[in-house]
């Protein structure tokens, strides 16, 4: 009976704790939000955050967009054939890239680098005392740290996600066309044809929650962080694993909201 009781008790805390957690994420959410909406704003720190998260995460976004529709008409094609159904690589990769795969792998590549960097930023910057040297020079270290990077995340991703899906698209057009012995005319109008506006936008819509999402992990478990650099190490660890997840669960969610 002891056991019992240890054990409801131990999932008792657990849930206390995720629900406090939770409220923990959300009210800063919002107060970063509203930080958005009130003078005075940071234009450069805006600009600095877009182009570490937009432009310089672009090599590995591509490189995974690309490789990833490649490998998909490969395994669409090997699929298909046994059913006679060739043709219908072109629109599986097209809507499968658009729909889940380039905001997804997008969002997920974008974790690891712009996730773990924010966290490491904010949370050394929490460890050495900079944070609270904002706040005594009449600085709001919300307005100046956090703010700019979540309009920044939510702003840059979608415009990695167009990127992705044309090379992901593309990568599957290379493939088809010079190994599974498709037309590239065929290929190209069976993809435009079969591809609608709402699967970009749901994608394009993915990748925007996804941006602020990872840029609200970072900042939350950077500004968080305690315990020297070991905190920080563990801070950037969560932010990349709790980014991810909320990647994966919010995917579904959104899918159930758009085709459910």
């Amino acid at each position: 009976m002891t056991l019992i009781l240890n054990v409801l008790a131990a999932i008792g805390r657990g849930v206390l704790g995720a629900c406090r957690s939770v409220g923990a994420i959300a009210l800063f959410a919002l107060d970063g939000v509203s930080h958005l909406l009130r003078p005075p704003f940071y234009p450069r720190l805006f600009g600095r955050a877009f182009l570490e998260i937009g432009f310089f995460s672009l090599p590995v976004v591509s490189l995974t967009a690309i490789f990833t529709g490649m490998v998909l008409a490969l395994q669409s094609y090997s699929g298909f054939s046994r059913f006679g159904a060739e043709s219908a690589v072109a629109n599986v990769v097209v809507l499968s890239i658009t729909r889940e795969l380039g905001p997804v792998l997008a969002g997920l590549m974008v974790a690891g680098r712009i996730g773990a960097a924010f966290a490491a930023e904010i949370g050394t910057m929490r460890v050495t005392d900079q944070i609270d040297a904002l706040t005594t020079l009449s600085t709001n270290p919300m307005k100046y740290l956090v703010a700019p990077r979540l309009l920044a995340g939510t702003l840059a991703m979608p415009l990695l996600v167009v990127v992705a899906d044309i090379l992901g698209v593309m990568g599957g057009w290379l493939v088809g066309t010079t190994k599974l012995g498709f037309g590239s005319t065929t290929y190209l109008a069976s993809t435009l044809n079969f591809m609608q506006a709402e699967d970009v936008i749901s994608g394009l819509v993915k990748a925007a929650v996804f941006g602020f999402v990872i840029t609200l992990m970072g900042c939350y478990h950077g500004y968080n962080s305690r315990g020297g650099a070991q905190g920080v190490g563990g801070a950037t660890t969560a932010a990349v694993v709790s980014s991810s997840i909320l990647i994966l669960a919010l995917d579904y969610v959104l899918t159930e909201m758009f085709f459910g």
